[in-house]
């Protein structure tokens, strides 16, 4: 096992728990939730956020980011089951890649972000987890709209 899944991912597990908090407080009907102007609704921000983690997962496997993969199937931005199933398959394939690492890839493997842009990978995963806290910000946004509690965790680490 190398170091960034015995290291890192025990705090960064801690991260993704507050997307599968957040399911756990939506319906169906939230999902619909716009809050105007060119925002998303709140189920297609939800679908986004798998899109990005879709991406930095094969950025894990190519060692280059593109944020072109669109999720085939429009309609799992209403339905929060079947983001909850995306967003569990998303996080063991994002498993299995990192924790298929040696710790030599870790130390001499780069992953070009474009535009000249190159990292290691793990930070490659802390900006992912980056991308994590930006989304659960906005999420924080359309729930207090609607007058929705926040997860714990969310009101603790997010704010």
């Amino acid at each position: 096992m190398n170091k960034l899944v015995t290291e890192y991912f025990p705090l960064f597990k801690l991260y993704q728990a507050i997307r599968a908090q957040l399911m756990e407080a939506l319906t169906d009907a939230d999902l619909t939730y716009e809050l105007g102007g060119e925002t998303l609704p709140l189920g297609m921000l939800c679908k986004e956020i798998g899109e990005v983690q879709h991406a930095y997962i094969e950025s894990f496997k190519t060692f280059s980011l593109h944020f072109n993969y669109v999720h085939p199937n429009p309609e799992i931005a209403r339905s929060v089951a079947q983001l909850k199933s995306w967003y569990a398959e998303l996080d063991a394939e994002l498993d299995r890649v990192i924790e298929s690492f040696s710790d030599d890839d870790l130390a001499h493997k780069i992953i070009d972000r474009g535009g000249g842009f190159t990292i290691p990978i793990q930070f490659q995963l802390e900006i992912y987890k980056e991308a994590l806290l930006i989304f659960y910000g906005k999420a924080s946004i359309y729930l207090r709209a609607m007058r929705k509690p926040r997860p714990h965790q969310m009101v603790e680490w997010i704010a």
